[in-house]
């Protein structure tokens, strides 16, 4: 079965670039066969850090939107990451709704994941009950905890939003705060995870021994939440 995984989450600055940048990651790391699209405009991450894996999609543009099915099943072997950047759910929904999208893909038997990507504040609890609201269980659902401002996520906790994702089986993991010099360092070397965690003899901001060390624990948080849900290998 063809797969499409979207990295989404309509708040700005909750991380969902790093989220989908780790998911590429894991999946070259594993050996799993993806093609990446990004939505970002300005700085897009897939684009800038895993360039051979991605291409560019404008997000109001339904033909550029098409490609992304298009692609999905014309290599069944291949997962589909794409980077959503903020602010592109309503023309996302649009193109889903108007083009039947949801109904398109069961037909053909491409699975749709919507990773939502989201920060303790209640801005994106608000935000996941609105995207529950609006498809209910005709999407699959992984929540991504993003420790970015806290490991605490109360609100959500008490809010009876995540009571709702999970009885419509969605999968939660929790990605850990890198410790902020470093992500800042691998950000200005246009570095991928993969060069993070090795020797950079070349780079005039290269990570230390233990700036790497620290990345290759944090990735290794990373995967095995990722494994947790278990969508990648299926």
């Amino acid at each position: 079965m063809s797969a499409i995984h979207f990295i989404g989450g309509e708040k700005g600055g909750v991380g969902k670039s790093v989220v989908a940048r780790v998911l590429a990651q894991y999946m070259i790391d594993n050996e799993i066969p993806f093609i990446g699209f990004d939505t970002d405009r300005s700085h897009g991450s897939l684009l800038r850090f895993y360039t051979d894996y991605a291409s560019p999609t404008v997000i109001d543009h339904y033909q550029s939107l098409d490609a992304i099915m298009e692609t999905a099943l014309a290599n069944p072997g291949q997962r589909i990451l794409v980077d959503l950047a903020a602010q592109t759910h309503h023309p996302l929904a649009k193109w889903i709704d108007e083009s039947g999208v949801l109904e398109l893909a069961e037909e053909l038997g491409i699975a749709l994941y919507y990773w939502n990507v989201m920060d303790s504040g209640k801005d994106c609890v608000d935000l996941l009950g609105k995207l529950l609201d609006q498809y209910g269980s005709r999407l699959n659902y992984i929540l991504v905890q993003n420790q970015l401002r806290d490991d605490s996520f109360a609100l959500l906790e008490s809010s009876g939003v995540k009571e709702r994702a999970l009885a419509l089986n969605a999968g939660v993991m929790t990605l850990k705060r890198l410790h902020s010099p470093v992500m800042t360092k691998i950000d200005g070397n246009s570095s991928s995870f993969w060069a993070a965690t090795n020797k950079d003899t070349e780079s005039l901001n290269a990570l230390g021994l233990l700036e790497r060390q620290r990345v290759k624990i944090w990735l290794r948080h990373a995967y095995s939440q990722i494994q947790s849900v278990g969508l990648l290998c299926e």
